[in-house]
Protein backbone atom coordinates (compact mmCIF):
# COMPACT_ATOMS: atom_id res chain seq x y z
CA UNK A 1 0.00 0.00 0.00
CA UNK A 2 2.86 2.42 0.76
CA UNK A 3 4.16 2.09 -2.81
CA UNK A 4 0.74 3.02 -4.17
CA UNK A 5 0.57 6.14 -1.96
CA UNK A 6 4.13 7.12 -2.94
CA UNK A 7 3.29 6.52 -6.59
CA UNK A 8 0.21 8.74 -6.36
CA UNK A 9 2.18 11.48 -4.57
CA UNK A 10 4.89 11.21 -7.23
CA UNK A 11 2.29 11.79 -9.95
CA UNK A 12 0.98 14.87 -8.14
CA UNK A 13 4.52 16.17 -7.59
CA UNK A 14 5.34 15.81 -11.27
CA UNK A 15 2.06 17.42 -12.36
CA UNK A 16 2.56 20.44 -10.09
CA UNK A 17 6.15 20.82 -11.31
CA UNK A 18 4.93 20.78 -14.92
CA UNK A 19 2.44 23.50 -13.98
CA UNK A 20 5.26 25.50 -12.37
CA UNK A 21 7.21 25.18 -15.63
CA UNK A 22 4.28 26.68 -17.50
CA UNK A 23 4.04 29.47 -14.93
CA UNK A 24 7.77 30.21 -15.42
CA UNK A 25 7.03 31.10 -19.04
CA UNK A 26 5.17 34.19 -17.79
CA UNK A 27 8.43 35.67 -16.50
CA UNK A 28 9.95 38.56 -18.45
CA UNK A 29 13.44 37.50 -17.38
CA UNK A 30 15.63 36.49 -20.31
CA UNK A 31 18.51 34.78 -18.52
CA UNK A 32 16.44 32.40 -16.44
CA UNK A 33 12.70 31.89 -16.06
CA UNK A 34 11.56 30.30 -12.80
CA UNK A 35 8.05 29.37 -11.70
CA UNK A 36 6.58 28.23 -8.40
CA UNK A 37 3.33 27.03 -6.87
CA UNK A 38 2.31 26.68 -3.24
CA UNK A 39 -0.08 23.79 -2.65
CA UNK A 40 -2.00 23.07 0.53
CA UNK A 41 -4.66 20.41 1.06
CA UNK A 42 -4.47 19.48 -2.64
CA UNK A 43 -5.28 23.04 -3.74
CA UNK A 44 -3.01 25.66 -5.29
CA UNK A 45 -3.08 28.60 -2.89
CA UNK A 46 -0.44 30.74 -4.58
CA UNK A 47 1.78 31.02 -7.61
CA UNK A 48 4.74 33.08 -8.63
CA UNK A 49 7.47 33.61 -11.17
CA UNK A 50 10.68 35.60 -11.06
CA UNK A 51 10.37 39.21 -12.04
CA UNK A 52 10.27 42.81 -10.95
CA UNK A 53 7.92 44.20 -8.29
CA UNK A 54 4.33 44.86 -9.40
CA UNK A 55 3.99 48.04 -11.41
CA UNK A 56 7.73 48.35 -12.05
CA UNK A 57 9.36 48.04 -15.46
CA UNK A 58 9.48 44.43 -16.67
CA UNK A 59 13.21 44.47 -17.38
CA UNK A 60 15.07 41.87 -15.32
CA UNK A 61 18.61 42.17 -16.72
CA UNK A 62 21.03 45.00 -17.39
CA UNK A 63 22.87 45.56 -20.70
CA UNK A 64 25.51 42.99 -19.71
CA UNK A 65 22.85 40.34 -19.01
CA UNK A 66 23.23 40.44 -15.23
CA UNK A 67 20.06 40.25 -13.15
CA UNK A 68 18.99 43.51 -11.52
CA UNK A 69 19.14 43.49 -7.71
CA UNK A 70 15.43 44.25 -7.41
CA UNK A 71 14.20 41.14 -9.24
CA UNK A 72 12.14 38.92 -6.97
CA UNK A 73 12.57 35.17 -7.04
CA UNK A 74 9.58 33.01 -7.96
CA UNK A 75 9.19 31.48 -4.50
CA UNK A 76 9.42 34.90 -2.85
CA UNK A 77 6.67 36.17 -5.14
CA UNK A 78 4.46 33.18 -4.28
CA UNK A 79 5.07 33.59 -0.54
CA UNK A 80 4.38 37.33 -0.67
CA UNK A 81 1.18 36.68 -2.62
CA UNK A 82 -0.01 34.36 0.17
CA UNK A 83 0.86 37.03 2.73
CA UNK A 84 -1.48 39.46 0.97
CA UNK A 85 -4.31 36.92 0.90
CA UNK A 86 -6.49 35.22 3.49
CA UNK A 87 -4.57 31.95 2.95
CA UNK A 88 -1.77 30.51 5.06
CA UNK A 89 1.22 28.57 3.72
CA UNK A 90 1.63 26.80 7.06
CA UNK A 91 2.12 23.09 6.32
CA UNK A 92 2.07 23.61 2.54
CA UNK A 93 4.29 22.28 -0.24
CA UNK A 94 6.29 24.59 -2.49
CA UNK A 95 6.84 23.41 -6.06
CA UNK A 96 9.59 25.27 -7.87
CA UNK A 97 11.42 24.83 -11.14
CA UNK A 98 14.82 25.87 -9.66
CA UNK A 99 16.02 25.01 -6.16
CA UNK A 100 15.74 27.89 -3.67
CA UNK A 101 18.65 30.16 -2.83
CA UNK A 102 19.74 30.71 0.76
CA UNK A 103 17.77 33.96 1.07
CA UNK A 104 14.53 32.39 -0.14
CA UNK A 105 15.07 29.35 2.09
CA UNK A 106 14.63 31.67 5.09
CA UNK A 107 11.31 32.90 3.67
CA UNK A 108 10.18 29.31 3.10
CA UNK A 109 10.84 28.44 6.73
CA UNK A 110 9.17 31.60 8.04
CA UNK A 111 6.11 30.97 5.86
CA UNK A 112 5.63 27.56 7.53
CA UNK A 113 6.14 25.57 4.33
CA UNK A 114 6.96 21.98 5.28
CA UNK A 115 7.89 20.47 1.94
CA UNK A 116 9.81 21.68 -1.13
CA UNK A 117 9.81 19.89 -4.48
CA UNK A 118 12.13 21.25 -7.16
CA UNK A 119 13.20 20.35 -10.68
CA UNK A 120 16.61 21.90 -11.47
CA UNK A 121 19.36 22.19 -8.89
CA UNK A 122 20.86 25.67 -8.59
CA UNK A 123 24.68 25.91 -8.63
CA UNK A 124 24.72 27.02 -4.98
CA UNK A 125 22.99 24.38 -2.85
CA UNK A 126 23.29 26.24 0.48
CA UNK A 127 19.55 27.05 0.41
CA UNK A 128 18.62 23.38 0.04
CA UNK A 129 21.13 22.39 2.72
CA UNK A 130 19.66 24.97 5.11
CA UNK A 131 16.11 23.71 4.52
CA UNK A 132 17.17 20.10 5.12
CA UNK A 133 19.06 21.06 8.29
CA UNK A 134 15.91 22.77 9.51
CA UNK A 135 13.86 19.62 8.89
CA UNK A 136 12.02 20.66 5.74
CA UNK A 137 11.23 17.69 3.47
CA UNK A 138 13.10 18.44 0.24
CA UNK A 139 12.60 16.40 -2.94
CA UNK A 140 14.51 16.73 -6.21
CA UNK A 141 12.68 15.46 -9.30
CA UNK A 142 15.08 15.52 -12.21
CA UNK A 143 12.72 14.27 -14.91
CA UNK A 144 9.08 15.25 -15.34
Amino acid sequence: METRVDSKQQKYDEAYLRMAQEWAKLSYCKRKQVGSLIVKDKAIISDGYNGTPSGYTNCCEDDEGDTHWYVLHAEANAILKVAKSTQSADGATLYITLSPCKECSKLIIQAGIKRVVYHVKYKDDSGINFLEEYGIDVKHIKEI
